[in-house]
C-alpha cells in the first residue's frame, strides 16, 4: 500500500517537532543539553506524589481509576477556579476545562476557532508548539515584533485593522525569547482587544516562576476590568498548566474562558480522548491543594534563579563579542543572538560533537528569520554543567564567527 498517497492533504503542513527530534540528539549521558524546556528532575515532589497515589487508590481508587466525565474532576476544577480569581475576575469551575497538558488546549482551541487560510497575529519569535498544532490548517500567521519588554503595540494595531482570526501571546517569560509583556503594554492591548473585538489565547505556563519583581496580572483579569465585568466573558482564552511548576509526565493542563467556548471545547475534546486521565487528575489535586504547591513553586523559583543567574554570568564570560541573549526575568529560557552571517541550525551539528545543544530559533520565527538565533534552557542543568556547556557554546560561537560553519 502506498500509504503516501492516501494521506489527507492537509497533512502537507505536518512536520516533527525540531525541540522533540533534538531531544533524541542529545540522550547521550556526556552531551550537556540546554535544548528542551525541561524542568529540575531533581526537584520533582516524588514522595509527595507517591503520597497522593495511596490516598487517591485507597480513599477513591474506584472512581481514580474509571471514566470520568470530559470537562474534568470537579475538585480539580473548583480549585483551579478559586486560585486563578481574584479581584477583576471571578472563576466559576464550569468556566474551567482539564485538558492533556496545555499542548491539548492549544489542539483544542484550534479545532473549534481556525478555519483554512484564518489570518493569526503572533508575537515573533513565538511558542514553536502552538506553531505545530495549528500548522495543518494553513494559516496566514503575521508576526508582530518584540523587544526586551515583549510585543510592540504601536505595530500591532495596525494589524488589527486586518480583522484577524485571533492574537496569540505567551505574555509572561515568553517562550523563545524569555520576555515578558509589561503591565502598561496589557493594559494598551486589552483596549486594542475592545476595540477591535479580537479574541486572544493567553498561554501562560511560566508566570508563577518569577525570579525578578512580582508577576504581572494576566490579560485575562485586565481584559475583565477594562470591559466592566467580573467574568471569563470577555476576549481572552486562558491557557495553563502543571506541567512546569509540578510535573509534565502528569500532563494536566488546562483551558479557562467564556462558556460558549468552553462547551466547543469539550465537544471537540470528547472526539479526541473523552477525558484527561482520571488517576492524574486525582493525583495533581492531591497534591497541589493544601499549600504545598504554592510551597514547591517557590522552591523552584529560588534554583531556578540561580541556573538562570549562572547561565548569564558564565554568558558574559565566555560568548565573544557580537553575541546578545535576553536577560529574562523568569521562566525556563533565553534566547541567543549571534551575528548575521552564523547559521545556528548548521551550527547544532558541530555543538553535539562538542557535547552540548541547543534549539536553533529559526523554527520559532515565522517571518522566515531567526537563523541567527538560539534557544537555551537553564532549569534542566546544575550549575556546574552550565557552567561548562556555555564555556563550550563559547569556543564554538567564537570558531563560527571567524570562519562560518557550512
Amino acid at each position: 500500500m502506498q500509504w503516501d498517497q492516501r494521506f489527507a492533504v492537509r497533512t502537507a503542513h505536518m512536520k516533527r517537532s525540531t525541540i522533540r527530534e533534538i531531544l533524541k540528539l542529545t540522550a547521550q549521558p556526556d552531551v550537556i543539553s540546554f535544548a528542551g524546556g525541561l524542568p529540575a528532575p531533581e526537584f520533582f515532589p516524588i514522595q509527595r506524589v507517591q503520597q497522593a497515589v495511596d490516598v487517591a487508590l485507597s480513599e477513591r481508587g474506584q472512581a481514580a481509576l474509571q471514566y470520568s466525565t470530559t470537562e474534568g474532576m470537579p475538585e480539580l476544577r473548583e480549585w483551579i477556579a478559586a486560585r486563578l480569581s481574584n479581584e477583576q475576575i471571578t472563576i466559576h469551575p464550569d468556566n474551567v476545562l482539564i485538558t492533556t497538558g496545555s499542548q491539548q488546549g492549544l489542539d483544542l482551541i484550534g479545532r473549534v476557532l481556525l478555519d483554512e487560510g484564518d489570518r493569526i497575529i503572533v508575537e515573533n519569535p513565538t511558542y514553536l508548539g502552538m506553531i505545530t498544532a495549528w500548522r495543518p490548517y494553513g494559516l496566514d500567521y503575521v508576526p508582530v515584533p518584540t523587544d526586551a519588554d515583549g510585543l510592540l503595540i504601536d505595530a500591532l494595531e495596525p494589524l488589527l485593522e486586518r480583522n484577524p482570526k485571533l492574537l496569540y501571546v505567551v505574555p509572561s517569560f515568553q517562550n523563545p525569547g524569555g520576555f515578558t509583556l509589561s503591565v502598561e503594554r496589557r493594559e494598551r492591548l486589552v483596549k486594542l482587544l475592545a476595540q477591535y473585538g479580537v479574541p486572544l489565547v493567553e498561554d501562560n505556563p511560566y508566570g508563577e516562576l518569577c525570579y525578578t519583581g512580582k508577576p504581572r496580572p494576566s490579560i485575562f483579569g485586565l481584559d475583565a476590568r477594562n470591559l466592566g465585568i467580573t467574568t471569563p466573558d470577555g476576549h481572552v482564552i486562558y491557557v495553563g498548566t502543571f506541567s512546569k511548576v509540578l510535573s509534565p509526565g502528569l500532563r494536566i493542563g488546562y483551558v479557562v474562558a467564556s462558556l460558549p467556548v468552553i462547551d466547543k471545547l469539550v465537544q471537540a475534546k470528547q472526539s479526541a480522548d473523552l477525558h484527561t486521565s482520571t488517576l492524574d487528575q486525582f493525583i495533581t489535586y492531591e497534591v497541589a491543594r493544601d499549600g504545598f504547591l504554592e510551597q514547591h513553586v517557590a522552591h523552584l523559583c529560588e534554583v531556578y534563579r540561580e541556573r538562570r543567574d549562572v547561565m548569564l554570568a558564565a554568558m558574559a564570560h565566555y560568548f565573544p563579542p557580537g553575541v546578545t541573549w535576553s536577560k529574562p526575568d523568569g521562566g525556563l529560557f533565553l534566547l541567543v543572538t549571534a551575528p548575521p552571517h552564523v547559521d545556528t541550525t548548521l551550527l547544532l551539528a558541530e555543538a553535539v560533537e562538542r557535547k552540548v545543544a541547543f534549539v536553533p530559533g529559526a523554527d520559532f520565527h515565522v517571518d522566515g528569520g531567526g537563523q541567527n538565533t538560539f534557544r537555551l534552557n537553564f532549569s534542566n542543568a546544575n550549575p556546574e554543567l552550565i557552567e561548562a556547556g556555555i564555556q563550550r557554546l563559547g569556543d564554538l560561537l567564537k570558531d563560527a564567527i571567524v570562519q562560518p560553519v557550512h
